[in-house]
This record gives C-alpha cells, structure tokens and sequence, in this order.
C-alpha cells in the first residue's frame, strides 16, 4: 500500500508540472521500464496497449477525458484493453463490478457512470446490492447483474488480471503497458498527455521491430 500511495503522490506532482516532456524522446529506465520477462498479449497479430486503473482512483478518473477520446482513434493493429488492478478490499470489488459489466457487455455503456458516482457522488459500490440498485437506475438489469457477478467466468477473469498485475509488476494506477514489454505510469511519463506520447512512441517501436522481423 505505501507504493500506491507513493505512486498517487507522483501522479499529483506531475499532473500539474511535467507536460513539458511530452515531445522528448524516450528512454527506458526513464520514461518507461522495459520489463525483463515479456508478458503474453491477448490478441497476437495486434500491440496491445493495457490500462491498469482503479474506479477508486482520482487520478484515474482525471485521466479519463484524455485517455478516452486517443483510444478512439487508435488504429487498426492495435488492441486496447482496459483492466482493474485487483490490490484486495474495495479494488477487489470496483474490479469484480467492472469485470461483470465487462462480461454482460454493457460496460461501454455505464463506465462513465460508475465513475461519476465513486468519484464525485462519493458512493462506496461495495456491496453486490448497492451496485445492483445503482446499476438499475442507468437501465442496466438487476438480477442479471448479480448472477453475473457470482459467475465462475467473472471469477476466472479476476484470478486472470490479479496474476497480470503481478507480470506487469505494478504497485500502482493508473498504469500502462505496450505489447507486454513496457511499463509506464503518469508519474514516470510526465502527466497524462506525456504518458500517451511514450504510448504512441513505444507502439510506433513495436510496428517498426514487427516489420523488421518479416
């Protein structure tokens, strides 16, 4: 918990005074760590760019308004994906609220919404219940929401992203990876637009290694 804590404090600091950096290129052990052991990518073909966030977080929901409209225009060869970091207690559950909504398909359709109560209508979402009544009112239905949160598939898919996590070895959100080589967060990037730039960067080296490997 201290090195979430001391990730959030990264976070704020830079939010606000390192954008600058953004344009610079990158270097790994600066940036971005490349990670010693390769992590396996879910759709091989693709680079794979994976978001490690936490509803709980503020720094992840202010990091929404920019993330969200880059992973609109991304292109067709790469493959964006969204995962809950799974660190126990109220992550364990925001994360098994997500996976559900993930799983039901309708996830696109009430992530803001479910951000917009944790974060600014200060609502905990940590009984099935509560989510249940709250998921209710965005149209979502209620008794299909809470099997499907008590399903194998939902719990398979937690036991999934906690073992990513520790491939990834994160300690923090919000954190991204591109092609399960490169791990990068707000704090060692330089502010959200900064952390998209070393995104864009890093995919444009994995599509120029892929070439070459042809």
């Amino acid at each position: 918990m201290r090195n979430l804590i001391l990730s959030a404090a990264l976070v704020a600091v830079s939010v606000f005074g390192m954008t600058a950096q953004a344009a610079q290129p990158i270097e790994a052990g600066k940036q971005y760590v490349q990670l010693s052991s390769p992590v396996a990518v879910s759709e091989p073909g693709k680079i794979e760019v994976v978001e490690l966030f936490w509803y709980g977080c503020p720094h992840c929901y202010a990091f929404e308004p920019t993330i969200n409209p880059w992973v609109e225009k991304l292109p067709e060869d790469v493959h964006f994906l969204r995962i809950p970091a799974l660190f126990g207690g109220p992550w364990d559950a925001h994360g098994q609220l997500f996976i559900t909504l993930e799983e039901m398909g309708v996830e696109h359709q009430v992530h803001a919404a479910v951000f917009d109560a944790i974060q600014k209508q200060h609502k905990r979402l940590t009984d099935p219940e509560d989510m249940a009544e709250f998921l209710a009112t965005q149209g979502i239905d209620k008794d299909k929401f809470l099997s499907t949160f008590k399903s194998f598939a939902v719990k398979g898919k937690m036991a999934k992203y906690k073992e990513l996590a520790k491939q990834y070895q994160v300690t923090g959100v919000p954190t991204m990876i591109v092609n399960g080589k490169y791990r990068f967060d707000l704090g060692t990037s330089g502010g959200p637009e900064a952390t998209l730039d070393v995104a864009d960067q890093l995919i444009a080296k994995e599509r120029e290694a892929a070439k070459s490997a042809k």
